[in-house]
């Protein structure tokens, strides 16, 4: 056969593939590699679509999974939430189009951008069970609710209907699936439903999120905040970190007829001043036509961008978790001693914003002498695979953790009750895969996982300190307060007199605090009451006193805050004393006898550790 005839015989048998055909063959690409993933992957598609439609809607999320076995090998998955809806038409095409969504060319923070998810698990479905998906979704109360059975044609990607009717269902809104797959339970490993259900609900704690086991039982994770995260908005890329050939296409593609335009209309935080400045510096004539420009020049744009003083990335597109709902979250799943966290402030790669939060519970429950735990989350999407291939996992491998105080050999996660969570938001993740298990390394996400952990590492460090500071201060005070009162007591039998208070003494050798009540009585049965409160320690103290007592003062100095609590009050005092100086709390009281100032409490002090004081109890809280 000669050469030309063999080329025609090949061309015949090339033909275009469909995205579905492809990843019929290729499903592991999209995370269906065994039996256990195959059901935590579907899981994760549906409670990203949830999530994502109930805070696009402005409602708190209500989803509810359940898991049952349908055969030896085959679960029936159902997904249930409380979102807006989707309508008749949408129905198929978002659940039986792969590459189908709207999210894909929208800059801004989502879980999911692709239009491959859910679609992807009703594929999965189809080919290891061979039954079709069942679809229920509602709008709104008083419109029906719409049911569908459905599968996908692998060869033209497109759905077939099996069945379509309008049917009642209980939920005023919202969108239900039941998918039956070959795929199994696990539980008690970290790569689990329960273990991704655990971690959403931490970065997600507005949600409400209940999972119905195999054996029947339900697990709930209770929402910890009835506060809406702020939704992301749409933005423009960002000039910083764009490359060349993303800027070409952006200028052959613009409606735009000059570079100045064009520059102001297509990039975040571009104005008329910058853009003018752009040109000038690049050598471009601000009249130019984009769709003409070279590459000589786009080059020249390119390095403008980095020499002219741009304001920082919007932040509008991103929708972060916050320190503070971090706090919450790890509390809520955790028993820890101390939580610290950061958000960072936004930055750009690639002309794609992105932020990165950092939170680190210590102590607790956490054992001391295994591996830290490591939470990755990508927008708000827990990471459970790849952990090793992930740059979260290298970022925190690469930061000197003894310098923190904690266990650590170079090149590995280091040892100590430590749990820690990063969560990369970005309005485009840098994913190593389609199935996104884990982030590339980017050499700027990775500084800034690596600042954000540096900066929480601190915290815990200072706390470290704290905590050994006021372990050994207890220890001394102990061994202090045994052996003064012995000598005060041989002195006291030595000279035959009464063995004196020594707890100012004790005070001054430990450089605490001394709090001491004085009462006064008058003829009358008035009493004046003081609180002498003197500083032995060589810095400034700040603090609260509550004194509780079963009777109403008068002529306070200073005025107190007063709170009755039934047969008592609690007036409270916020204090701050100097170093090496003292204060005075006084009242008068209209009637005390000698047996009510003997029954008097203690004074309680509030903020402070109860060994940095003496002559009072400590209460936190």
């Amino acid at each position: 056969m000669k050469q030309n005839e063999i080329a025609e015989e090949l061309a015949k048998e090339q033909k275009a593939i469909s995205v579905a055909e492809f990843f019929e063959k290729n499903r592991h690409i999209l995370g269906f590699d065994s039996k256990p993933r195959c059901l935590n992957t579907t899981i994760k598609e549906g409670v990203d679509n949830s999530l994502d439609a109930c805070e696009d809607a402005g409602i708190l999320p209500e989803i509810s999974i359940m898991v049952k076995k349908s055969s030896k090998y085959n679960v029936i998955i159902t997904i249930e939430d409380n979102g807006p809806g989707i309508t008749k038409e949408q129905i198929p095409k978002v659940f039986a189009i792969l590459l189908y969504g709207s999210k894909f060319h929208h800059l801004k923070q989502s879980r999911g951008q692709q239009g491959i998810g859910i679609s992807a698990a009703v594929l999965y479905s189809q080919l290891s069970s061979g039954a079709s998906t069942k679809i229920i979704s509602k709008t709104g109360p008083g419109k029906p609710a719409h049911y569908f059975e459905l599968m996908i044609n692998t060869n033209t990607n497109e759905p077939e209907i099996l069945k379509h009717e309008e049917i009642d269902w209980y939920r005023p809104h919202g969108t239900g699936i039941e998918m039956e797959m070959k795929a199994s339970y696990v539980s008690g490993r970290k790569q689990s439903v329960y273990e991704y259900l655990k971690a959403s609900a931490i970065v997600n704690p507005h949600a409400r999120i209940s999972l119905t086991e195999p054996s029947g039982e339900t697990v709930v994770f209770e929402r910890a905040t009835e506060i809406l995260p702020i939704p992301a908005k749409e933005v423009l890329p960002h000039p910083h970190g764009i490359e060349i050939g993303t800027l070409m296409k952006m200028a052959k593609s613009t409606c735009r007829q000059k570079i100045l335009t064009f520059l102001i209309d297509s990039f975040a935080k571009i104005g008329r001043l910058a853009a003018e400045e752009i040109c000038e510096k690049a050598d471009v004539n601000p009249e130019l036509d984009p769709h003409i420009i070279d590459r000589d020049q786009t080059n020249r744009l390119l390095d403008a961008f980095s020499k002219v003083k741009l304001m920082s990335a919007p932040t509008y597109c991103l929708s972060p978790i916050g320190q503070d709902l971090m706090k919450e979250g790890l509390k809520k799943e955790f028993n820890v001693d101390h939580i610290a966290t950061t958000t960072r402030p936004p930055q750009v790669h690639s002309g794609n914003t992105f932020l990165i939060e950092v939170g680190i519970g210590y102590g607790g429950d956490l054992k001391n002498d295994d591996t830290i735990s490591v939470m990755r989350f990508a927008n708000k999407v827990p990471l459970l695979y790849q952990q090793g291939g992930c740059l979260i996992t290298e970022a925190i491998k690469s930061v000197n953790w003894t310098y923190y105080g904690i266990s650590h050999r170079i090149g590995y996660l280091p040892t100590g009750p430590l749990v820690i969570l990063v969560h990369v938001a970005s309005t485009n993740i840098p994913f190593t895969s389609e199935s996104k298990d884990a982030i590339a390394d980017i050499p700027e996400i990775r500084a800034e996982i690596q600042r954000a952990i540096k900066e929480v590492a601190k915290k815990v460090a200072d706390h470290k300190k704290t905590l050994d500071k006021i372990k050994t201060k207890n220890e001394k005070k102990i061994i202090v307060s045994k052996i003064l009162p012995r000598i005060a007591k041989n002195v006291s039998q030595m000279v035959d007199k009464e063995v004196p208070n020594i707890t100012p003494v004790v005070a001054r050798v430990m450089e605490n605090l001394l709090f001491e009540r004085v009462v006064e009585l008058k003829e009358n049965g008035f009493a004046n009451i003081s609180i002498n409160i003197s500083n032995f320690s060589h810095k400034k103290q700040q603090f609260s006193i509550h004194d509780v007592v079963p009777f109403e003062i008068l002529n306070a100095d200073p005025e107190p805050l007063v709170k009755d609590i039934g047969l008592e009050y609690d007036y409270t005092w916020d204090i701050s004393v100097s170093a090496g100086s003292s204060k005075v709390i006084s009242y008068f009281v209209e009637t005390l006898d000698e047996v009510e100032i003997e029954s008097l409490p203690e004074i309680i002090v509030e903020g402070l550790d109860e060994s940095f004081f003496n002559g009072a109890i400590a209460i936190h809280g």
